[in-house]
């Protein structure tokens, strides 16, 4: 039965139910899109290790339109960074009450301060396979920029609510290890983080701007002005690196040429962080151009959402929660966002729900992947749509408390 038929915001409370039973009933657990280099076969078949193989390994599984991952002996793991996702979620969803978190809440802590990367003095974190980039191979819990960065802000987010003393210096952890090991200049105005390895001077703008949000942020919970030069530094030669049309690169290197959605929600997400936690307007000029690219070139009309600006497949369930997420970060720059994000949410449950309770991967022109991805899929897709049940109670508050305004003033 169609959506349409039904309100979003039942479906919406529903869904996210749903949801949260088939992540707890796989306890967390589950395959990833870029996992495949965990395969016990790179240890029974030495001859595959090796850079190229590696690549065409990864990139045949997360293509396949059926989940060979059994057969490949890729075994299903706990992510931190969806962990991370799943903490944010609960912790919406224990804001209006939903289901009792409190329980799921605590677990969601201290799976993080297992899961943390080993043999390194800070509180950070790694994926939970191994990945090779065009020119690194990053071993499995290594850690890396965005996962930390991730990891940290759920983290401040238990902190915020919680006042656990224990989250917050973990966060304050993360953003030195951020500062100390990954920070670099580069002439007076070029500045970055290293990702995905310490040492690597990329000029990748979402990691960038991730980083530089969460550093703004520690600092307006420390007060520590150590981490609020270097956050705005590399802020804005990362939002001096916007087009003349409001969109970005990925990042810098040739290679790295392409405009994506769930990127660029990111980099949007992150400097209206920045301006928030940094106390600025710099940014705004930026936010406002890059959100008018982003609602032109990656949300179809019908509620669908592209990978990239300029071709309709794709369609990618990340880019759909990051596409909801983005429209209600952002809702204070058009009132138009919560219906648009209700939107997305309504085409999403249409086309790549499924009833067991979880997202199909992708929708392509010719079939749909329905593999099931916990971080990349569930995660991602929880977090979004607790933010869009928390956005409708607020809404349904402010209307009854109008409501019974004008009653009274009636009356």
């Amino acid at each position: 039965m169609p959506l349409a038929q039904s309100t979003v915001t039942d479906a919406a409370d529903a869904a996210i139910l749903k949801l949260l039973a088939y992540c707890q009933a796989n306890d967390w657990a589950g395959y990833d899109p870029y996992d495949a280099l965990n395969s016990k076969l790179f240890d029974k078949l030495p001859f595959l290790n090796s850079r190229l193989p590696r690549i065409v390994t990864t990139q045949v599984l997360k293509n396949s339109p059926i989940n060979i991952r059994g057969l490949a002996l890729v075994p299903k793991t706990q992510n931190p960074k969806a962990i991370s996702l799943f903490l944010s979620g609960l912790l919406n969803l224990s804001k209006i009450e939903t289901v009792n978190q409190e329980g799921l809440i605590e677990r969601m802590i201290e799976r993080l301060i297992a899961l943390r990367s080993p043999d390194v003095p800070y509180w950070c974190w790694g994926y939970s396979f191994p990945w090779q980039t065009r020119n690194e191979l990053v071993p499995a819990g290594a850690a890396n920029l965005v996962c930390t960065t991730f990891v940290a802000s759920a983290l401040l987010d238990a902190y915020e609510q919680r006042q656990e003393s224990r989250c917050l210096n973990m966060a304050v952890s993360a953003a030195e290890y951020i500062l100390n090991e990954l920070y670099w200049t580069e002439g007076s105005t070029v500045a970055g983080f290293s990702y995905p390895l310490p040492g690597v001077r990329s000029k990748t703008h979402n990691a960038n701007l991730l980083s530089a949000a969460l550093l703004c942020r520690v600092h307006k919970h420390t007060g520590d002005e150590k981490f609020l030069g270097p956050a705005l530094r590399v802020a804005r030669y990362s939002a001096g690196s916007q087009h003349a049309d409001g969109s970005w690169a990925y990042g810098e290197l040739p290679s790295q040429r392409w405009n994506d959605n769930f990127h660029t929600g990111y980099n949007l997400c992150a400097l209206q962080s920045i301006c928030r936690y940094a106390e600025t307007t710099e940014f705004e000029s930026c936010v406002r151009s890059g959100f008018d690219f982003y609602r032109a070139h990656f949300i179809r009309e019908d509620g669908a959402v592209r990978y990239f600006h300029d071709r309709t497949y794709p369609i990618d369930i990340h880019c759909v929660a990051q596409s909801i997420i983005t429209l209600l970060v952002l809702k204070d720059i058009d009132p138009d966002n919560i219906a648009w994000a209700r939107s997305i949410f309504r085409w999403a449950m249409n086309h790549m729900w499924d009833d067991r309770g979880f997202f199909y991967y992708r929708v392509l022109r010719l079939f749909t992947i329905r593999t099931s991805y916990m971080r990349w899929s569930q995660a991602w897709m929880f977090l979004a749509i607790s933010m869009l049940v928390c956005e409708s109670r607020a809404s349904a508050n402010h209307r009854q408390v109008h409501d019974s305004t004008a009653l009274a003033k009636a009356c």
